[in-house]
């Protein structure tokens, strides 16, 4: 098996809140039992959008040994959540500009996971 970075979800730390459910655009991460799960390795990226929306901090990305990375898989994924329209549309937590009109990052922001888009990041940082 590879070596790659994937996401850890600290079960102690995780109040099933699901709100990293949605960042996930290959559908790797599910709420099973009331905890954030992922379910297939192989649909995680690594890239670790989930990791800023979680409240609790419960969420880091790791490199160990998994199974590669799903292209094929993660397209289909993608593909089913979009026929089902599953999407929720984030919005800047300071201009409100939502994703269809500009770039948003995932961030924190005290103590609260947030995005921000390009325009407003600069102020986020520096006040």
């Amino acid at each position: 098996m590879p070596v790659r970075s994937i996401v850890k979800i600290d079960e102690e730390l995780c109040t099933g809140c699901g709100l990293c459910v949605t960042p996930c655009a290959e559908g790797a991460i599910e709420i099973v039992d009331g905890k954030a799960r992922v379910m297939k390795e192989e649909l995680c990226d690594g890239a670790g959008f989930c990791l800023a929306v979680c409240p609790e901090g419960a969420l880091t990305v790791e490199k160990r040994e998994a199974p590669a990375f799903d292209e094929d898989a993660a397209a289909e994924k993608i593909a089913e959540k979009l026929a089902a329209h599953v999407t929720i549309t984030q919005t800047c937590m300071n201009c409100g500009r939502s994703e269809d009109d500009a770039v948003l990052f995932p961030a924190r922001h005290r103590g609260d996971s947030v995005w921000v888009c390009v325009k407003c990041l600069p102020q986020l940082i520096h006040g």
